[in-house]
């Protein structure tokens, strides 16, 4: 159960309304704060609209931090948004095989994007040897949107925690498919 109250558009000043144009658990909470709101969905709007970076691989980077975090509202969402950006079924299961250290079908490209996703997530900072890798496949333009899409959704995962935002039943589903490991 979240830890401050969901708000509505009847809960804001007229200004404020239009921040709820997408009328998710994670922006009823947000919106406490209208000024974070706005910087929040202009960094994300950019990540998710904006960026040249191939959306399949952003998705796959989004999801790796969402399973290492545990994060349930994170994992449910983006394995729908993934998907409407060519994430599968069978990418989703290789993420998790491939964060467990089995082999997966997945190329050397997905393959680097999920381990600099693990070491921003568990060491805050990809090794020497991932980078370097990196900038064989990526412009600097698409690496520098790569590394702050990481670091954007590793902040979004720990605002998601603290905060305990519900995931909304239309996305449970994502979570009865593929459950987060248990910690």
């Amino acid at each position: 159960m979240a830890r401050l109250p969901y708000l509505t558009q009847d809960d804001l000043a007229p200004d404020d309304k239009k921040l709820l144009a997408r009328d998710i658990a994670l922006t009823r909470l947000m919106v406490h704060s209208p000024g974070a709101t706005r910087a929040f969905q202009g960094l994300g709007g950019y990540i998710r609209n904006k960026s040249t970076l191939d959306g399949r691989l952003r998705e796959l980077a989004i999801l790796q931090v969402g399973w290492l975090a545990r994060s349930p509202y994170e994992w449910s969402h983006h394995v729908k948004i993934g998907m409407d950006f060519g994430v599968t079924e069978p990418d989703i299961q290789a993420l998790i095989d491939d964060t467990a250290g089995k082999p997966t079908p997945l190329g050397a490209v997905e393959r680097s994007v999920l381990r600099a996703a693990r070491e921003m997530t568990d060491q805050g900072a990809a090794t020497e040897a991932t980078f370097r890798e990196l900038e064989g496949y990526f412009s600097t333009e698409h690496l520098t949107d790569l590394v702050i899409t990481i670091a954007f959704y590793n902040a979004v995962v720990r605002f998601l925690g603290t905060m305990q935002i519900d995931v909304e039943p239309e996305y449970q589903h994502w979570l009865d498919r593929w459950p987060l490991p248990k910690t």
